[in-house]
Formats: C-alpha cells, structure tokens, sequence
C-alpha cells in the first residue's frame, strides 16, 4: 500500500485533537494542570499555547457530589482571591481583586467550590480558580479557615482561602459561558461582595500585602 502523506497543516489539526482528547477527560486533564503548574515555584506566563487554551474552554468543569470532601457533616470548601500589582507609578504595591458572578444570585465573588478526594487544597483552589475564573498563577500560603452556612441549602460549609498571585488570565476557560469577571480595587470588591468571610479573607490579604 503506498503511504499516506500528511502536508504540516494536517499534522498539527491530528496533534491538536490528540491532545483534545486527553484533555477532555476530567482526571487527566486535572493530573495535566497539576503537574505543570505545581512542578515549579511560579507559573510561566507562556505556560498555555493560544490553541492549547482554547482546548481548556472544552473541559468540563467537575459536577456532583459523589468525591466530596466532609467532616463532622460540613461540606470542605476551598477558594482563591485572584490579585495582581496595580499598575500606579508609584511605590506603593496597590493590589487589584479579580471577582466572578455568581451562577445563582446576586453580586459577585472569588472563586470556590468543593474540596474532592482526589486532590490537595490547593489543587482544588487551583482547579476552581482556573474552571471559575480563568486565570491561573502562584497559590500562596493559606488566609485562614471559616465555617459558614450556605445560603441555598442548610448545609454547614467549612471555607479555606488562598491567595494567588495572577500570572496569566485566559481569553477561553471552562465556565466562560457562565461567568462574567470584573477586575477591581479591594473596597469596590468589598462593597459588592455579599460574603462577610470571603470579605474577612480579603481584609487578611490586605494585612499581609501592607506588612510586606
């Protein structure tokens, strides 16, 4: 039989779909980001090829309970509060926030969710930050842990948060349909969170910001 010949173009659409295909499963694509991004203290910011980021918005974020984390009947929830250095011209490191909407209600937030059985605290705020929000970065030492109920149902949820230092916002990820973002100052996103802990969280990170 005479061999079939593929041209550049085919080669790289062949190569593309292999790695779609990979990534469309939910673990592998998780074990991927892993082992990319907690392989090094910070993330390169040309970590993620433009057309290995529109595979991302392909991967569907995780659903259902059945990994869940519990203890003592409350649900384990961990999040991330995105941040960059405002660009001021001056000296002072004035940080930006960047916040979500909510799927269900008003107001806007920082990205959370379920902590699972597979997975580190700070791989679930990492894979919550990036299915959420789509940015990605340096996961810093944790703000502190909260026990709140959630609004929805009478569930008890105990919340853990990070900071993460943004190193790259994606233009495509897994719940862009579903989410808007909004970059803004710390007092524009304390006014317009409505999470007293989420806001005590911030209010660390401040502290923390201020003492370096």
């Amino acid at each position: 039989m005479p061999l079939l010949l593929l041209n550049k173009q085919d080669l790289k659409q062949q190569q593309l779909l292999a790695v779609m295909g990979l990534l469309l499963s939910r673990n592998l694509a998780c074990k991927f980001l892993y082992s990319f991004l907690f392989s090094a203290k910070k993330a390169s910011p040309d970590l993620f090829p433009k057309q290995l980021e529109n595979v991302m918005s392909l991967v569907s974020p995780r659903t259902g309970r059945h990994l869940q984390r519990y203890e003592k009947g409350c649900r384990l929830v961990v999040g991330c509060i995105p941040y960059r250095y405002k660009n001021n011209g001056t000296q002072d490191k004035e940080i930006e926030v960047l916040v979500i909407s909510a799927q269900k209600g008003k107001g806007m937030q920082f990205p959370k969710g379920g902590w699972e059985t597979d997975e580190s605290m700070e791989q679930a705020a990492l894979r919550e930050t990036i299915e959420e929000a789509g940015v990605f970065g340096n996961i810093e030492s944790e703000l502190g842990k909260w026990t709140y109920k959630s609004k929805r149902q009478p569930t008890i949820h105990e919340g853990y948060m990070f900071p993460m230092l943004v190193s790259k916002q994606l233009d495509n990820w897994p719940e862009m349909n579903f989410r808007k973002r909004r970059w803004m100052t710390v007092a524009e996103a304390k006014e317009i969170c409505p999470y007293d802990w989420m806001k005590e969280a911030l209010d660390i990170l401040v502290q923390r910001q201020t003492q370096l």
